[in-house]
């Protein structure tokens, strides 16, 4: 669905009124985000890391707001799971100094379901806490997404269970933020998983 700056203000202007919530705009234009953050949003997420218009980086850093910057695997050659995700990380870090954005608001998601195959995604949650050396949060979207339907044989509306075991694994190996659609059940996942591998200290 292509958004344009009017809509993306529009739908930040009402969710914004609607939740004490932090707002993120999903965008890679840099008109459409600026508009998404006039309006109040709090966060950019950039599926292409900044790859497709760098001026998404400097509206970022202008405005002091983080910036989720994904590996997009489409269009790239394949050579290993980790290793071509890291190297995407450090194109939009690079991309991130060059305009000014503090390494320090950046998240990184290593894009699971944006041009990998479904082994493919597979290993990069098996191997995710390898990315834990670039020093940044990891934020994971695997919710309903085809990887589970291909596994498990299931619609899209089914794979709750799926969801909630990836959710589970990337937690256990290292995210610190998931991307869900069925929040309420979701939370407990993560609640539980974190209580389980990120212990609170005693008191």
């Amino acid at each position: 669905m292509t958004v344009t700056r009017t809509a993306a203000a529009l739908l930040a202007a009402v969710l914004i009124a609607a939740t004490s919530l932090p707002v993120s705009i999903d965008a890679y234009r840099a008109p459409v985000v600026a508009a998404a953050l006039d309006a109040g949003a709090h966060l950019v997420n950039d599926i292409w890391g900044f790859r497709h218009d760098p001026e998404v980086a400097a509206l970022a850093a202008q405005r002091g707001v983080p910036a989720v910057v994904m590996h997009n695997q489409r269009g790239r050659d394949f050579h290993d799971v980790i290793g071509d995700v890291t190297a995407g990380f450090n194109e939009s870090i690079r991309a991130a100094r060059a305009a000014g954005l503090p390494r320090d608001q950046l998240i990184l998601d290593p894009g699971f379901g944006f041009g990998w195959t479904v082994d493919q995604n597979l290993e990069m949650l098996r191997r995710l806490g390898e990315l834990r050396a670039l020093g940044l949060p990891l934020l994971v979207g695997t919710s309903r997404k085809s990887t589970l339907g291909a596994v498990l044989d299931l619609p899209e509306d089914q794979r709750i269970w799926g969801t909630a075991a990836t959710v589970a694994l990337s937690i256990a190996n290292g995210a610190d933020i998931v991307r869900v659609h069925d929040v309420a059940a979701m939370k407990q996942v993560c609640v539980m998983t974190d209580a389980v591998v990120r212990p609170r200290p005693a008191s």
